[in-house]
C-alpha cells in the first residue's frame, strides 16, 4: 500500500486546519525558543503494535500478547494484563492501576476495594481507574472489562482508590492539549506535575481526551516515555498517523521525494483498540477518537518534540503540493515546539 495515497484523502483537510496542540500539552507547558532540539539519536526500541481487546479468538490473543511483550520488554518492572470479564482482582504484592473498559452503554458496576483497614465502595464505569496498592483486592458486580497495569512504585496517599473523571468534582475540563476548543472534553486523571491536575504519580500518567487533531510529535528514546491509546469511543473518521523516521524528518535539507512518500503509516482506529506507541515514534491523532492516553512512566517535562515545522519545510523544499504534500499541523508549524 502506498502511504502517500493513504494520506491523500486527509491532505486537503489537514493542510488547511488550524489544529489543536499536543495530547500531553498541559502536562508540561514549556515551549522551546532558540535552536532546534537534538534529533533522535537511536531508532525506537520496538515497533508500533496494536490489539483489539475484544477480539476473543486466536488472532486477538496473539495480537495482545505482542503488545504485552513489546511493552514489558521495554519497561522492566511493569506488567500488563487484560481481563475481559472480571468480578474480582486478587491481592498482589505490587501496585496495580485498573483501567475500566466496560462498554459505554452499560450501567456502572458496583465495586468494593478491600484494604487492610477496611472496605471502600465505589461505582466503576468505562474511563475510570481503580487504584490497588500492595495487598489490596477489588470485587465488582457485574463483571467489568479492564486493562490492568502492574507498576513498580506505589501511588501516594493523595491518589484516591478510584479515579472517576466524569464524576470527580476535582477533575474538570480544561481546554488545551489535544483539545483546545471551548467545551472540549479533556480530563487529567494522573499527572506528573501538581499544577496540571489533582492526582500526581510518576509511575504512570493518564488523561482521557477526545482527539480531533493533535500536532505531530515524538518522545525521545533516551529521555521520553512510551504511550498507549486505549480507545473508548470512535467514529469512521478516526485515524492515527505514525512514522519511524524522526531523524530524517528533522533533517529537511537531506530529504528526498522518494523517502517523503514513505514517511507515514495510516492506522484506522476503533473502540476497543489498544495501540502501543513506543518512545521515538512520531504520531498524530485525528478525527475525534475518545481515548485514555496512558504514558509510562509519565509526561516528563521537555520530552514532547514537535516536527510540524520540519514537515512544512520538507513540503516547501521539495515543492510538494495537493495530494503529494505531507500533512502537517498549520498552527504547530509556525514555531519550534518542545513541551
Amino acid at each position: 500500500m502506498n502511504p502517500r495515497k493513504c494520506l491523500a484523502p486527509l491532505a486537503a483537510t489537514l493542510l488547511a486546519s488550524v489544529t489543536f496542540i499536543s495530547c500531553a500539552a498541559g502536562e508540561a507547558e514549556t515551549e522551546a525558543d532558540g535552536s532546534d532540539p537534538e534529533p533522535v539519536t537511536t531508532q525506537p526500541r520496538t515497533e508500533v503494535v496494536r490489539a483489539h481487546l475484544f477480539d476473543d479468538d486466536a488472532d486477538g490473543r496473539v495480537a495482545f500478547a505482542r503488545v504485552k511483550e513489546h511493552f514489558e520488554t521495554a519497561n522492566p518492572g511493569y506488567a500488563m494484563t487484560f481481563l475481559a470479564a472480571a468480578t474480582e482482582i486478587a491481592a498482589d504484592a505490587s501496585s496495580r492501576l485498573v483501567f475500566v473498559q466496560t462498554p459505554v452503554e452499560e450501567e456502572p458496576a458496583a465495586a468494593e476495594i478491600h484494604t487492610a483497614s477496611g472496605t471502600s465502595e465505589t461505582d466503576l464505569h468505562v474511563g475510570d481507574i481503580a487504584v490497588l496498592r500492595p495487598g489490596e483486592r477489588l470485587t465488582v458486580e457485574p463483571a467489568i472489562a479492564a486493562l490492568v497495569f502492574d507498576v513498580p512504585d506505589t501511588p501516594g496517599d493523595g491518589v484516591p482508590a478510584a479515579i472517576r473523571p466524569d464524576w470527580d468534582p476535582n477533575i474538570t475540563d480544561v481546554p488545551g492539549g489535544c483539545a483546545t476548543e471551548t467545551g472540549a472534553y479533556r480530563r487529567i486523571l494522573l499527572t506528573w506535575l501538581k499544577d496540571n491536575g489533582p492526582y500526581t504519580f510518576h509511575g504512570l500518567n493518564a488523561h482521557r481526551v477526545r482527539i480531533t487533531d493533535s500536532f505531530t510529535h515524538y518522545h525521545p528514546v533516551d529521555t521520553g516515555f512510551d504511550e498507549f491509546y486505549l480507545v473508548q469511543m470512535s467514529n469512521d473518521e478516526d485515524r492515527l498517523l505514525t512514522s519511524y523516521h524522526a531523524e530524517a524528518i528533522e533533517s529537511p535539507e537531506t530529504m528526498t521525494a522518494e523517502l517523503a512518500g514513505q514517511l507515514f503509516e495510516v492506522h484506522d482506529v476503533r473502540a476497543g483498540d489498544l495501540i502501543y506507541l513506543p518512545r521515538g515514534v512520531i504520531h498524530r491523532g485525528l478525527g475525534g477518537v475518545l481515548a485514555q492516553v496512558i504514558t509510562v512512566p509519565g509526561f516528563r517535562p521537555g520530552t514532547e518534540i514537535g516536527v510540524d515545522h520540519h514537515l512544512l519545510a520538507i513540503n516547501e523544499r521539495l515543492g510538494l503540493e495537493g495530494d503529494d504534500a505531507l500533512p502537517y499541523n498549520v498552527e504547530a508549524s509556525t514555531q519550534r515546539i518542545v513541551r
